[in-house]
C-alpha cells in the first residue's frame, strides 16, 4: 500500500504529539514541515528526520510530494493556514475548531469543493474506539431514544492575561478551546441543536470565561454543557435514553472506554485508543484519501459546521467577538 505523505504546518505541541503518532503508522510518511519561522521548521525537522523544512506556509502548500496537510496553528490562523493549502489542491486536515466562525468554515468548506478536495476537522474524539462503539450501541438502540446529554471541560488556570486562552486575538476564550467538546459530543449523539441557550461571564480582554450551555433539540432531548478557564470541572459525559444511559469518566474527549447501564444491570466496555489518540483520525483521512473521497463519513464537514454554528449562537449570546468580526 502506498504511504501517505504528510505536511505539517506549524511546530507547537499538538504538531509534535501528531507526527509521533504518524510515526506509528506504517502507511504514514511525514516528508515536510511548515512554518512561518525558516529556523522553528528546521528544527522541528531535524527533531522528526523530516526531509523538507519551508519558512511559509505558501512552500508547504506547493510541495508537490505532499499528499495531504496537518494544520496545527492556533485556532485564530487556522482559516487562513487551511486555505492557502486548499487553495494549492492539497487535502487538508485542520485542528478544531476548524475556524473561529460558521463563516470562516463556510468559506473553507467552498474552497475545498471548489478544488475537489478532502478538507476535515481534527475532532479526534469521534474517531476514537470508544466512541465509535458508543455511537454504535446508541444507534442500536441500546439506551433506547438519547433523552440527555451532560459533558463538560473546565480547566482552573490561572491563566495570565497575555495567555492565548485569554487572547481575544488568538481566539482566545473558554468555547472554542474546550467547549467545542462537549458541544461537539452533544451533537454527535443528537445532531444539531434548534435552540441555543448560554449564559456564562467574560474576561476583562472580553473572551468568554465560564460558560453554561443549553441545547434544545425538536426531538425534545436536551444537552446540559459546560465550559470554563478558570474551574476544574469534572470533565465528564453521559448520555441518558429512554430505557438507559451511558457514562464517560473524567478526560471523556478521550476515553478508554464507558459504562453502559440498562435494566438495573451496568456493562463495562472497553476500547483504548492507540497511540497518543491521533492514529485514528489519521487513519480516517487516508482511507478516505486512497478511496478518493472528499469528505469523511466519519468526520463529516457537515457536522464540523453545525458545531460552529452552535458556538456562534453562544458567543453572540455573551457578546464575544473577534478582531476583524
Amino acid at each position: 500500500m502506498r504511504k501517505i505523505r504528510w505536511g505539517i504546518l506549524a511546530t507547537g505541541g499538538i504538531a509534535a504529539t501528531f507526527t509521533e503518532d504518524l510515526s506509528t503508522m506504517p502507511d504514514a510518511e511525514v516528508v515536510a514541515v511548515g512554518s512561518r519561522s525558516a529556523v522553528a521548521a528546521r528544527r522541528f525537522a531535524d527533531r522528526y528526520g523530516i526531509a523538507r523544512a519551508y519558512g511559509s506556509w505558501a512552500e508547504l502548500a506547493a510541495d508537490a510530494e505532499v499528499d495531504v496537510v496537518y494544520v496545527a496553528t492556533p485556532h485564530s490562523a487556522h482559516h487562513a493556514a487551511a486555505a492557502a493549502c486548499l487553495d494549492a489542491g492539497k487535502a487538508v486536515l485542520v485542528e478544531k475548531p476548524a475556524a473561529l466562525s460558521a463563516a470562516q468554515g463556510e468559506d473553507l468548506a467552498a474552497r475545498a469543493r471548489a478544488a475537489g478536495v478532502l478538507f476535515v476537522e481534527a475532532m479526534w474524539t469521534r474517531a476514537l474506539p470508544a466512541v465509535r462503539e458508543l455511537t454504535a450501541r446508541i444507534a442500536a438502540g441500546a439506551i433506547g431514544a438519547p433523552r440527555v446529554v451532560s459533558a463538560d471541560f473546565g480547566l482552573a488556570g490561572p491563566f495570565a492575561p497575555a495567555h492565548r486562552l485569554r487572547d481575544p486575538a488568538l481566539g482566545g476564550g473558554a468555547l472554542l478551546d474546550l467547549g467545542v467538546y462537549p458541544v461537539a459530543f452533544a451533537q454527535l449523539v443528537l445532531g444539531e441543536p434548534a435552540t441555543v441557550t448560554a449564559t456564562g461571564t467574560r474576561t476583562a480582554e472580553g473572551v468568554d470565561e465560564t460558560v453554561g450551555l443549553l441545547l434544545g433539540h425538536a426531538s425534545g432531548a436536551v444537552a446540559t454543557l459546560s465550559c470554563s478557564i478558570a474551574a476544574d470541572t469534572p470533565r465528564v459525559a453521559a448520555v441518558s435514553g429512554d430505557e438507559g444511559r451511558i457514562e464517560l469518566d473524567r478526560g471523556f474527549f478521550a476515553p478508554h472506554g464507558f459504562r453502559l447501564y440498562r435494566g438495573g444491570r451496568v456493562e463495562q466496555v472497553t476500547a483504548a485508543p492507540a497511540g497518543r489518540g491521533y492514529v485514528h483520525e489519521a487513519a480516517e483521512v487516508m482511507r478516505c484519501l486512497r478511496a478518493g473521497e472528499t469528505d469523511s463519513p466519519l468526520l463529516p464537514l457537515a457536522d464540523t459546521l453545525a458545531v460552529l454554528r452552535t458556538l456562534d449562537a453562544a458567543r453572540a449570546q455573551l457578546g464575544v467577538r473577534y478582531p476583524g468580526e
